[in-house]
């Protein structure tokens, strides 16, 4: 008899590469998704995936979801939003998946995926981070704060249980099914009209500052591989740092998704970041500025040694991949 895997957030950037990857592994037989919205498994190949609808603030839905699971992968989460809207669906959600788990006793294991934005964007963290490198999110910056609070919440739900966590912290994802980096790139980000306006001008690209910090990508695909290893390996539980081979550069980055690379000094960073920290009324979207502070290059020997993980692409080959992806659907 195979597992039951229960997951959150089927349809998102990385849910829907990780159910595929759950659907081709032989020691999966059932797949419960769980989405606010329908979706239908059929229209992605799937056939051991049953939509299950409900929001994971909504702790019946969950329970519903969890109770006859005996893999529970909480995925559900939002990125790009404000710091109240991320708070309100990261942390209460995330709580709620967690304690629901706990509370049905039948799931022996969950896996859940972090960041390397848990570690938080401080000068004096080691490099490369480590998985015991503290987590001690950037306050300043909502994503890395609550990635930390919720690695903290977890693990004091977890505490003294016998529920098997597998905590996965990826860098930056990306790839033709996980486009957030370059919708992130502020020309993609302009009012309709003055995008019309930057693409009349032959030649002309959004300036991107790069102060030569590298880059960590990973594919959406090797981040699938990881959750589904997670859920049916016999490696020992506990946190796992996931990057592609190899770095690339803001240049690089910038270059591939249609801005202008610019050269300037890490200080600048340091100083326009010090003073989005100080602004009353800040849009959260500003707070994103931190995540250029400092390197937050992770060492992934870990996930390859003991979890069995390899990526099959770097962080160079997951740039092409997301660039040819958006050059094809212009």
């Amino acid at each position: 008899m195979g597992l039951t895997v229960a997951v959150t957030g089927p349809t998102g950037e990385i849910g829907i590469s990780a159910v595929t990857a759950l659907e081709a592994d032989p020691k999966v037989d059932r797949i419960l998704g769980m989405a606010r919205r329908p979706f239908d498994p059929a229209e992605h190949g799937w056939t051991k995936t049953e939509y299950r609808q409900g929001d994971i603030l909504d702790r019946d839905a969950v329970d519903a979801l969890v109770a006859d699971a005996d893999v529970v992968i909480h995925l559900a989460f939002i990125v790009i939003g404000s710091r109240e809207e991320a708070e309100r669906i990261n942390l209460a959600g995330t709580r709620a998946v967690f304690s629901a788990t706990i509370d049905a006793k039948r799931p022996t294991r969950m896996v859940y995926t972090s960041s390397v934005a848990a570690y938080g964007y401080h000068a004096d963290n080691p490099l490369p981070l480590t998985e015991e490198t503290p987590i001690r999110g950037t306050k300043e910056h909502y994503y890395s704060a609550q990635k930390a609070q919720c690695e903290e919440a977890i693990a004091d739900l977890v505490a003294g249980t016998d529920l098997e966590l597998f905590m996965l912290r990826p860098c930056i994802v990306a790839g033709p099914k996980a486009p957030a980096l370059a919708n992130a790139m502020p020309w993609n980000m302009l009012p309709g009209i003055a995008t019309s306006a930057i693409n009349a001008v032959p030649g002309l690209k959004v300036p991107f500052p790069d102060h030569g910090v590298p880059v960590q990508l990973v594919h959406h695909d090797d981040v699938a591989a990881a959750i589904a290893l997670s859920a049916t390996t016999d490696a020992p539980a506990g946190a796992y740092n996931i990057a592609g081979d190899g770095t690339v550069s803001l240049t690089e980055i910038v270059d591939a998704l249609g801005g202008r690379p610019v050269p300037v000094p890490s200080s600048a960073v340091k100083i326009a970041a010090e003073a989005v920290k100080r602004l009353p009324f800040m849009p959260s979207f500003f707070e994103w500025i931190h995540i250029g502070r400092t390197s937050v290059v992770m060492d992934t020997s870990k996930a390859r040694d003991v979890l069995g993980w390899t990526p099959q692409f770097s962080a160079k080959d997951t740039l092409e991949a997301l660039a040819y992806a958006r050059k094809s659907a212009e």
